[in-house]
């Protein structure tokens, strides 16, 4: 058996908690300015926006984590040397920890602003403090104690639907079942809580959220912030998947103003791979969330502004703006103004067809497979439908947590759809059966909970049943293309964005029929569905991008 996993606090905590040198410090000073706190002040507040990261000059700062449950747990007791923050402080978001002046205190504070400076300007230093930021986050996720409370019944499908959002933007969480934890019971007599109105949600800032909607929990959480509209960007990118990622990167990190925005998470669909084992320069392989966490945070490290989750609904040109000057309206109805867009809006996620699939949608039908899915399904069997490469990620992945996988396709063979290293895994593991030429013909169950699966192999006719509560779907893609139904373009019959030569010869590559505007990764017509293609894309669009503001765009 596998030992479990020690927690990054015991694994890194060199590296979590670094002592920075009085040379480093003094490196340090010019990007901020020097504070001193009383014993006993509260420099840090949970939920509250932060002052930035905190350098201690002398004295001790206490940090811990707390819930709105009354729960607290010390962390670390910063002294000479040591620094408080984690990547909050880099994305000015509010804190997840409370920071206390344990003795009287001398700390230097650097800005959420001015830290992008540092990691930037610093190249030696600001690799330290990074990856101190990001292994600090880890442990706040590892712990699960700051962060909002999800109150709810497990299984629910918008607890999981909550619980899911928040995994894949990275935040910290804690979810309580009524039925089976006392505690929870309390609350919902503290806060007269029917149960129609579950799942509630408790915010740092002492919200209470009841069943709320992705956009309503983030902007409680400060996830999000109003934007200016004012502000002209030079490029806004729409899409926080691969493309869109690797896009803002490369243009933040080569001066321009970077906006990207996003609908629900960052990753796309590559956040949900349980493991990617092709991507160049990670040979024993990577989590789609991990990899797409590193670009996530490098686009903040060099400036870019990420606004999700926020919907773009449609694409105008500015009124009265000068050509080539492009709005974005968004369905909560702010507006961003840009010099250029990049589309970057992916694929959504093919629907079987099948009656009575929504009726389990959230709690037994699945899109992707995480941890929290494992979960679930830990010691069941479970069905997959699909045979590309995200399918059979997901089915080895599910492997190492279920009891067994029935994969289901309807070609003749994987071997034409899936990568040859992903087939011959599959092959290997005793718990994984393959059938080809197979569909899914029937789901059985009732209020939302799966009990059966009825699948029929085409040449034969034959029928099976199973009796599987839950089913993974990887059956393809179709373009996020909707939200452009009102501009001038073009797509493919589709619904693919066509783009460069195949619109004309002399047209810029990646740009669209609009002058300004480009688009990337796999909403692209004719792009390559891979991850390290979409990055490509993302890092060439940015050559195309100074190309057209030199002409004049």
């Amino acid at each position: 058996m596998t030992p479990p996993e020690r927690p990054v606090l015991e694994t890194r905590y060199a590296q979590m908690f670094p002592i920075l040198s009085p040379a480093e410090i003094d490196r340090l000073r010019r990007f901020g300015e020097v504070r001193r706190c009383p014993a006993g002040a509260r420099v840090v507040r949970t939920g509250e926006l932060s002052p930035g990261m905190l350098v201690v000059l002398s004295g001790e700062l206490a940090v811990s984590q707390h819930n709105v449950l009354g729960r607290t747990e010390p962390i670390v007791t910063h002294e000479r040397g040591g620094f408080m923050g984690e990547l909050a402080q880099l994305s000015g978001r509010p804190s997840l920890v409370d920071a206390v002046a344990v003795k009287p205190a001398e700390i230097l504070v650097i800005p959420s602003r001015s830290l992008r400076d540092v990691l930037v300007a610093e190249a030696e230093l600001g690799e330290r403090i990074m990856r101190a930021l990001i292994l600090r986050r880890v442990g706040l996720l590892e712990a699960a104690l700051s962060g909002p409370v999800i109150v709810g019944h497990a299984g629910s499908a918008d607890v999981l639907r909550l619980a899911e959002f928040l995994r894949r933007n990275g935040h910290p969480q804690h979810a309580l079942d009524p039925d089976v934890d006392s505690c929870a019971k309390t609350l919902l007599d503290r806060f007269e809580v029917t149960a129609d109105q579950l799942p509630i949600v408790l915010c740092p800032n002492g919200s209470l959220l009841r069943n709320p909607g992705e956009g309503e929990l983030a902007r409680c959480l400060g996830l999000v912030r109003p934007i200016d509209p004012a502000q002209t960007y030079d490029v806004a990118i729409v899409g926080a998947g691969p493309a869109g990622l690797a896009a803002a990167v490369y243009g933040a990190s080569e001066g321009l103003s970077v906006i990207g925005l996003d609908c629900r998470a960052f990753g796309g669909q590559a956040g949900a791979s349980a493991r990617i084992e092709n991507y160049l320069g990670f040979p024993t392989g990577i989590t789609g969330m991990a990899l797409m966490a590193r670009a996530f945070n490098q686009a903040e490290k060099f400036g870019a502004e990420l606004a999700i989750p926020d919907e773009v609904v449609r694409l105008d040109r500015a009124a009265g703006s000068p050509p080539g000057r492009f709005q974005l309206r968004l369905a909560d109805g702010e507006t961003v103004a840009a010099r250029a867009v990049v589309i970057a809006s992916g694929a959504k996620y093919l629907r079987l067809d099948v009656a009575s699939l929504r009726e389990f949608e959230g709690t037994c039908v699945h899109y992707w497979a995480s941890p929290l899915e494992g979960k679930l399904c830990a010691g069941q069997e479970v069905a997959l439908v699909g045979a590309g490469n995200s399918a059979g990620q997901a089915a080895v992945y599910l492997a190492s947590q279920v009891a067994k996988v029935w994969l289901l396709a309807r070609r003749a063979s994987l071997g034409a759809t899936m990568s040859s290293y992903l087939v011959e895994r599959l092959a290997s593991l005793p718990n994984v059966e393959v059938l080809t030429q197979t569909e899914v013909c029937a789901l059985e169950g009732r209020a939302g909970v799966l009990e059966g699966i009825r699948w029929r192999h085409v040449p034969s006719g034959s029928e099976t049943r199973r009796a599987i509560r839950h089913l993974f779907l990887f059956i393809g893609a179709e373009p996020n293309t909707r939200w452009l139904s009102a501009s001038d373009v073009a797509l493919d019959d589709k619904g693919f964005v066509r783009t460069g030569a195949e619109l004309q010869r002399d047209r810029r590559p990646l740009e669209t029929s609009v002058d300004g505007v480009f688009a990337i990764g796999d909403v692209r017509a004719g792009s390559i569905k891979r991850v390290a293609a979409a990055v490509g894309e993302g890092a060439q669009v940015v050559a195309t991008l100074h190309a057209f503001f030199a002409s004049g765009g």
